[in-house]
């Protein structure tokens, strides 16, 4: 079946735990750049929402450039012919 997530597998390196945890900062991020918004402090929101984005672009295609930099890959490649 083919994949809707645009990264190759080959250069995934975000997975697991990993993912779950930049998916809740990501919302929780969300949350307060939304706060922040309504209380007037726009520069604050803005942050929150960029950080936000990145966060939750990073979870949902399971690359993340500073993981690649590092060589840190958190994906559990599991071979399909063993």
């Amino acid at each position: 079946m083919a994949s809707l997530n645009p990264v190759p597998e080959q250069m995934r390196n975000v997975g697991g735990y990993d993912r779950l945890a930049r998916v809740l900062l990501g919302v929780v991020l969300f949350a307060i750049a939304v706060g922040a918004a309504v209380t007037d402090r726009q520069l604050f929101a803005v942050f929150g929402m960029i950080a936000s984005a990145g966060l939750l672009l990073n979870a949902a295609t399971q690359f993340c450039g500073v993981n690649a930099v590092l060589g840190l890959d958190t994906c559990a490649y599991e071979a399909e012919n063993d």
